[in-house]
């Protein structure tokens, strides 16, 4: 099995790593149906010749298929799939946890901040805040909820 390294956000590595942490194998390792394993795998090119080995905070093993790209040969992401693959990760971040509040505020009744507090535990999440993560939630809800002011038109007699 082959693994890589790339360089992300710290609470994007401690999020993916707490989500796809395979103990087996003793890194993180994608499911095979998943969106980020597919973009993987389309990513992987051959290694440069000049270039040096992986380095960064998260580590995962490649995508192994029986046909196709051989993980020995194409073992390589390049700085801007690496950007993309960044991208894909705080997208699915950011995506779950406007999800899991939602449900804990409107299906099962709790404050936002428990909500926040369970989702970084879950995670095991410490190098962003509680209000880092509410902040977040809350331009998202403004932005994709505006609440359109309804205009009055009062008419004197």
């Amino acid at each position: 099995m082959m693994t890589i390294k790339i360089d992300v956000e710290p609470y994007v590595a401690e999020y993916i790593t707490g989500k796809y942490f395979d103990p087996e194998v003793g890194v993180v390792r994608f499911p095979a149906g998943s969106d980020i394993y597919h973009l993987i795998y389309d990513l992987l090119s051959k290694r440069p010749a000049e270039c040096p080995v992986d380095h960064g905070n998260l580590e995962f093993a490649l995508p192994a298929r029986r046909q196709g790209k051989d993980p020995e040969t194409y073992n390589y992401l390049s700085r801007r799939a690496q950007g993309l693959l960044e991208r894909k990760m705080r997208t699915l971040l950011w995506a779950e946890l406007h999800e899991t509040m939602d449900e804990g505020k409107h299906l099962e009744g709790m404050q936002f901040k428990e909500v926040v507090y369970i989702f970084l535990r879950r995670y095991s999440i410490e190098s962003i805040s509680e209000d880092g993560l509410l902040k977040n939630y809350q331009r998202w809800r403004d932005k994709i909820r505006r609440k359109k002011k309804r205009g009055y038109k009062w008419k004197k007699s």
